[in-house]
């Protein structure tokens, strides 16, 4: 059954999710399961079907992610790709994004990726070091990654982004920003910069290296790289996400302000009119009934909504969040109560804010997290509004 876009939020994303991977990461938490590219052909099967129970969407963006796409082929990527087509419509997308790891991806398969309509790719580079390559679990090495790089140019991508990892094992000063300045000679327009995150389920978790850079040292890592980066022309638009101008990720950009999204695939999350569900993270069972999977249904109300938006919100540095506009569509004493909130957050030095818009605090870019999730604590309305 077709659904109507809300004409408050940003212009609504579709996002596939591709679990398949040739080796886990070290530090990977996210769901992907190596060899089992058997099942590819049916997978594509199941996604399409589960693309066929929303048929009549519209999208804006695009984004293919994983695991690691690339593991599709040239001939599943576009059979993937012309069954989207047919089912949506998604010649007029503004940003269509597929995700690539520089081993697993060929000339053809990049080809593949302009013919099917992919104008921008995000390349799982993490390094330029090969010893920090190698200690993390990753099957590429810095000259496969920087030829990948060359060779989306060459074929005619404008619109590159690649991942760089903070806190890697063996990493220093020294090797995170010669992996910067090189990156920086190639014609990048977007760079994502991550802290090492050991999460309960990765390997590394279980068994870490003894060759870690601290919390302390991770933090002048991350400072380090993103004062090259800010030097050579690039805004710091969100916690982790650096770009040349007009270069931003739109499809993440509409997470951030709260739009909705579709997501199709085993454990891919979808947010549409004002309900937010998850498929299953189980592969064998999306392949049985793919249009049965969700593991998680909620509708949120006004208060619990204005909360989360204005979290994410508070991730991108430059817009920030005005209570103002949130008035309108949550009511003012859901507002009311979330402004003040905010304004105890200020006057404890977490945001700042100016002519009416609240913003993360510059000096708390890296310790985001747990400022962020006070933010989404339920909040207590009334007719006063007080909250104690």
């Amino acid at each position: 059954m077709p659904m109507t876009l809300n004409p408050h939020i940003s212009p609504r994303g579709i996002y596939v999710h591709i679990p398949f991977c040739r080796k886990k990461c070290g530090y990977c938490s996210f769901y992907s399961l190596p060899e089992r590219e058997h099942l590819l052909s049916a997978f594509i099967e199941a996604i399409l079907s589960e693309a066929r129970s929303y048929s009549g969407l519209s999208f804006k963006t695009l984004y293919l992610g994983g695991g690691t796409p690339g593991l599709l082929g040239p001939g599943n990527l576009r059979i993937l790709m012309d069954g989207l087509n047919t089912i949506f419509n998604l010649k007029n997308l503004a940003e269509s994004t597929i995700e690539l790891n520089p081993d697993s991806t060929t000339a053809d398969f990049l080809r593949t990726a302009k013919e099917s309509g992919f104008n921008r790719l995000s390349i799982g580079v993490q390094s330029l070091s090969d010893d920090e390559l190698a200690a993390s679990g990753r099957l590429h090495t810095a000259d496969q990654a920087l030829d990948t790089i060359a060779r989306a140019g060459e074929i005619g991508f404008q619109n590159l982004s690649v991942d760089v990892m903070a806190g890697l094992p063996h990493q220093n000063n020294t090797s995170l920003a010669e992996t910067i300045r090189r990156l920086l000679k190639m014609n990048i327009h977007h760079l994502s910069l991550y802290c090492l995150s050991l999460e309960n389920n990765s390997t590394m978790a279980e068994h870490p290296s003894e060759y870690l850079p601290t919390d302390d040292d991770q933090a002048d890592l991350f400072e380090l790289a993103a004062g090259q980066l800010k030097e050579s022309g690039f805004l710091h638009y969100e916690i982790s996400n650096f770009s040349r101008p007009g270069h931003r990720c739109r499809h993440n950009l509409n997470y951030w302000r709260g739009g909705e999204y579709l997501g199709l695939g085993p454990a891919a999350a979808s947010h549409l009119t004002g309900e937010r569900w998850k498929n299953r993270d189980d592969l064998d069972l999306y392949l049985q009934l793919p249009l049965n999977q969700l593991e998680e249904r909620e509708k949120l109300n006004p208060a619990a909504k204005a909360a989360e938006e204005a979290m994410l919100r508070l991730r991108l540095l430059n817009e920030g969040l005005d209570p103002r506009i949130f008035a309108t569509r949550f009511g003012n004493e859901t507002v009311m109560s979330l402004t003040k909130r905010l304004t105890r957050m200020t006057a404890a030095g977490d945001l700042v804010t100016e002519r009416n818009t609240f913003r993360l605090s510059p000096a708390k870019i890296l310790v985001s997290n747990p400022i962020l999730a006070q933010i989404v604590e339920p909040l207590s309305i009334s007719s006063t509004c007080h909250e104690s």
